[in-house]
């Protein structure tokens, strides 16, 4: 019984000189991910898991960057496309089913488009389907060669390529989907005698036309879809155009994006609806923000989550838990790990690090709450600082619920302002303060009477 299986391969074992970078060229990020990991990503959608990689340079950078859950496979010397395929051998060559050869710097390609050439070619049961498309100049581009009828004959290399066969606009993405033993049994005969010397998977597609095989062009509506990412100013472009494509995206789910040349939204975001994005807003990561809120602008937010109807406005959030209806800045600065509970305000020059803040609680302005725990129905005065470092170990601050603290305190931790308890404006605190209680820490004023004389 033939397995419908399919498998997906990614090329990424080339340099990458262009990018003079000590950071593979696969790695660079476009909106939040790295290019080999939005071509992944698009896999994943479209639930295929058996996934291969192959690696050359800097492959240990590579595999360390990426999830062990996928095949990665050496290549140690780069003989050409054709020859990094064959090093999946052991891997694929017996196996029956469908093989995806992809590239890892093609950050643009869609779910839409791999799903139309797999179905183009399972439904023809081709033994080779290529992605193609249209190009204004083609250079640098391998040329689709077709005969009268339209049938793929072959594939020529810029390097390779004849006058006429130069003329040529359709090109070779680089895409493909093969009948997995095909492809296999062909690469065994491809040869390196070509300008470059090396061994070209291009080749494959006259050797399965001798075989009489089917060879299928599927061209891609979009030319952007199938650019490789080679240098700094093609990786700039291929982030806008990607992020372009994400604020499309959410405006079209019900997003309102004020200004879409002023906002970044990386590729995992998550939004709901009536949202508003102002200006200079970044958000990033697993960022989630439900619906109704107003984010911006000139805001920062990454890998949080965001409840109903809330504010935040230029500020910086990082991992960390937003509730419901709650006002965020403007100019705060939420550190990771901090809990902040619904209705709860966090006012203009705060910093919250690592800490829980209950519900309908207030830090209005001016303050740091450092390691803390507070609780409901809680307000922190103005200038309020929870004095969380000991010069060698932190602790935690405790305040319960309905606590007031007045304007200028410093809570020494570990201390505890107890339920109902309040703590009087430039206190200094270090000792647990009992519920209802009033605690006062500061000297008696003294006024010396004509101190001054002219």
């Amino acid at each position: 019984m033939v397995s419908k299986e399919i498998y997906a391969l990614i090329l990424a074992a080339g340099k990458g000189t262009r990018m003079k970078s000590k950071l593979n060229k696969v790695l660079h990020p476009v909106c939040g991910l790295s290019m080999i990991e939005q071509v992944i990503l698009q896999l994943k959608r479209m639930s295929i898991h058996q996934i291969g990689i192959v690696v050359g340079h800097q492959h240990e950078q590579v595999i360390s960057a990426l999830d062990s859950s996928y095949r990665y496979i050496e290549q140690k010397e780069q003989l050409g496309t054709g020859h990094a395929v064959k090093v999946a051998k052991d891997w694929l060559a017996d196996k029956q089913g469908t093989t995806l050869v992809l590239c890892g710097d093609t950050p643009l390609l869609t779910t839409a488009t791999l799903s139309k050439v797999i179905d183009l070619h399972t439904a023809n049961k081709a033994a080779c389907t290529i992605l193609t498309a249209i190009a204004d100049n083609p250079t640098g581009y391998g040329r689709i060669i077709r005969d009268q009828d339209g049938k793929v004959i072959k594939i020529v290399e810029q390097k390779d390529a004849s006058e006429k066969e130069r003329g040529v606009k359709e090109v070779n993405s680089g895409i493909y989907c093969f009948d997995n033993q095909k492809l296999f049994n062909a690469l065994e005969r491809i040869t390196d005698n070509n300008a470059q010397n090396e061994y070209y998977l291009t080749d494959v597609i006259e050797i399965l036309n001798g075989d009489n095989q089917t060879i299928l062009p599927c061209v891609a509506e979009d030319f952007d879809e199938i650019v490789g990412v080679n240098d700094r100013v093609a990786l700039a472009k291929a982030n806008e155009i990607l992020r372009r494509r994400i604020l499309q995206y959410w405006m079209r789910a019900g997003v309102t994006i004020i200004d879409p040349n002023n906002t970044y939204i990386d590729s995992l975001v998550e939004l709901g609806q009536d949202i508003v994005i102002y200006p200079g807003t970044y958000l990033r990561g697993l960022t989630k923000v439900a619906d109704d809120c107003s984010i911006g602008p000139n805001t920062e937010i990454e890998d949080c989550t965001v409840g109903a109807a809330s504010i935040i406005k230029q500020s910086v959030v990082l991992k960390s838990d937003i509730g419901k209806s709650t006002h965020v800045g403007p100019f705060a600065y939420i550190r990771p790990g901090s809990q902040i509970g619904d209705d709860v305000k966090i006012g203009d020059f705060v910093e919250i690090k690592n800490s829980k803040i209950g519900n309908s609680s207030k830090v209005s302005h001016l303050s740091y709450i450092g390691d803390a725990v507070i609780g409901n129905d809680v307000n922190v005065g103005c200038g309020s600082i929870t004095v969380n470092y000991d010069g060698k170990n932190k602790h935690q601050t405790t305040i319960d619920d309905g606590a007031f603290i007045g304007c200028n305190s410093n809570l020494i931790a570990p201390v505890t302002v107890k339920q109902n308890a309040f703590v009087a404006a430039g206190s200094t605190i270090t000792k647990d303060v009992p519920e209802n209680s009033l605690a006062f820490a500061r000297s008696r004023q003294t006024n010396k009477l004509n101190y001054r004389k002219d």
